[in-house]
């Protein structure tokens, strides 16, 4: 995706010249993953917008009316008309070189609130958090499952994503790029390097600081011989960061806009000025919406993975909820032994019990008035034995729900990289035998299934890629010999990738190319370089009782690769 740090700051800009001040009039969710206002500003009417798509995510203000897409009243719309509905919107910061606008709402009755715009890849988010910085509800709701350090659940403080640990190209100077590039390899692209040191830095944005300062965008680390031009490339596309002078563009192929930026895109072609950042957004955002002919036949399955998920978060939870109670287990039926011994000190209505154990300790051991001692012991009895049933069964079905979702995330994966009828499909019957989806009425005409990619790496060794999980599971177990290299993106669903090289050792193009395949075909497809773990086949096995293609691995090795497809 185009949205970086950079276009977040002129779209800021642009919101602060238009809708500051204004009154949100209207509020719906055009789909799923938007939310959108309509906001009364200077005599005027704007359309504000903000998308939290894993590909297409983005902020603007659109030239035509909102349309409601989702009929049902979730949650968060019900929120959103309380607290931003009649609001003005007092503030629009975002953190310095980071993807993210807070929009301040205060309400004349409810009081402050802030929504907050994440427009971060696959981990976009819309988050409502009110004036104690704790969370209403979002579009993603983010469980413990895939977020350990930064859930986003109502109720929950809001967190920001961590600051990345790099330099602010603001502060950048002839030494502190000189070290940067010095750290880096003589091989690797200029570009690569200017994302992994600098804060915000986008692969676009760093491909046109390499062409405007050595003339291309793929120009070598190796092959810089002055710092000068590149500092000076740098501080141009960063002054508008000042001035406020934006000059949005686009480039155009067959008429249609393929990328756009808030500067003028001189290393992918001929730029094409735009009146404003959410003029250039919203073109590209029609355009690469109407690209994928399959949408519209994915769409039904995503919104099923998105309601799966949210069942078998609400299950997780419950079955947490039912592991704490477990803790308490051994408390409760001291409680009730204690009830039974001194019943003869209770009088009718007390609401609590005061004994002394014996070790100098005082217990308080509460009680409901309208029952009598033994009835209160019982009920202690009774939460004991159910506590102790959840404890024997729920570690269980713990493992079973986290499975669950792991699955859900891989068909979540194999439906976004579907490029055919048959790869849909497959994501249709693998919900449907999971149980997440109802089999539709009347018979479906067959289609073959899908194939693996196979492909020949740079010294002529075959690469196969599972392009969903059921192909994963044939490359790697019916096709892969043990002695092959397997390849998988650390951490994120995606292809398995092997490469047929028997006893021997994989050569370097080869490493390379098997290593940007998995990374292409994976969850982090929009990033600029990703962890791939990889190992001989022999050590890849299936995790008993979970999904196809899900499967755990050891005497790893690990290479950064930059995401790059079939050629």
């Amino acid at each position: 995706m185009y949205f970086d740090a950079l276009t977040m700051s002129c779209v800021a800009d642009e919101l602060r010249r238009t809708i500051i001040g204004g009154r949100v009039q209207k509020v719906l969710l055009p789909d799923a993953l938007s939310v959108g206002l309509e906001v009364y500003a200077r005599h005027q009417r704007h359309y504000l917008l903000g998308s939290a798509h894993a590909e297409l995510g983005h902020l603007l203000l659109c030239s035509t009316r909102l349309r409601r897409g989702v009929d049902k009243e979730t949650g968060l719309l019900l929120l959103l008309r309380k607290y931003a509905r009649g609001a003005i919107i007092s503030a629009i910061r975002q953190p310095p070189f980071e993807r993210i606008l807070h929009l301040e709402l205060d309400h004349p009755q409810w009081g402050c609130t802030e929504l907050v715009f994440e427009i971060m890849g696959r981990r976009s988010n819309i988050i409502l958090v009110d004036a104690s910085q704790r969370v209403l509800d979002a579009v993603k709701r983010v469980g413990p499952h895939l977020s350990p350090s930064r859930p986003i659940l109502p109720g929950k403080p809001y967190l920001p994503p961590p600051p990345q640990a790099k330099l602010p190209p603001s502060d950048l100077t002839e030494y502190r790029l000189r070290q940067l590039l010095t750290g880096a390899d003589a091989q690797a692209q200029l570009w690569q390097a200017l994302v992994k040191g600098l804060q915000g830095v986008s692969p676009l944005l760093a491909r046109e600081i390499a062409f405007r300062a050595l003339g291309d965008p793929r120009a070598t680390v190796g092959q810089v011989e002055r710092l000068t031009p590149i500092l000076a490339a740098v501080r141009e596309l960063l002054a508008p960061l000042e001035s406020g002078h934006w000059q949005p563009s686009v480039v155009l192929e067959g008429g249609q806009p393929i990328v756009y930026a808030p500067y003028p895109l001189t290393h992918r072609g001929e730029p094409q000025p735009r009146p404003s950042i959410s003029a250039a957004i919203e073109s590209y955002t029609e355009a690469a919406a109407s690209a994928d002919p399959y949408a519209a036949a994915k769409r039904p399955l995503q919104e099923a993975i998105a309601r799966a998920r949210s069942r078998l978060e609400r299950r997780q939870q419950a079955l947490q909820r039912a592991a704490e109670q477990a803790n308490e287990a051994e408390k409760w039926r001291q409680w009730g032994e204690w009830l039974l011994a001194y019943a003869h000190a209770v009088a009718p209505r007390q609401t609590e019990l005061v004994v002394e154990t014996g070790d100098g300790e005082t217990l308080t051991i509460p009680l409901d008035p309208g029952k009598s001692a033994v009835e209160n012991a019982q009920a202690y009895f009774a939460r004991y034995r159910k506590a102790q049933r959840a404890a024997a069964g729920g570690p269980a079905r713990l493992e079973e729900v986290a499975l669950a979702l792991a699955d859900l995330e891989q068909l979540e994966t194999d439906l976004r990289l579907a490029a055919s009828r048959p790869e849909i499909e497959e994501v249709r019957v693998a919900l449907v035998e999971a149980g997440h989806m109802r089999s539709s009425k009347g018979r479906r005409a067959r289609t073959p299934p899908s194939q693996p990619l196979s492909l020949t790496s740079p010294d002529g060794l075959t690469i196969l890629v599972g392009r969903n999980s059921r192909q994963n599971d044939e490359v790697t177990f019916r096709r892969a010999s043990s002695d092959d290299w397997w390849f998988h993106a650390r951490g994120v669903p995606g292809a398995h990738v092997i490469v047929r090289s028997g006893e021997g050792e994989l050569p370097p193009a080869t490493l390379r190319r098997a290593a940007e395949l998995a990374a292409y075909f994976s969850r982090l497809r929009d990033e600029a370089s990703v962890e791939v773990d990889y190992t001989r086949r022999r050590y890849v096995r299936r995790i008993r009782g979970a999904a196809p293609g899900l499967v755990t691995y050891s005497h790893e090795k690990s290479i950064r690769a930059a995401p790059r497809g079939p050629d």
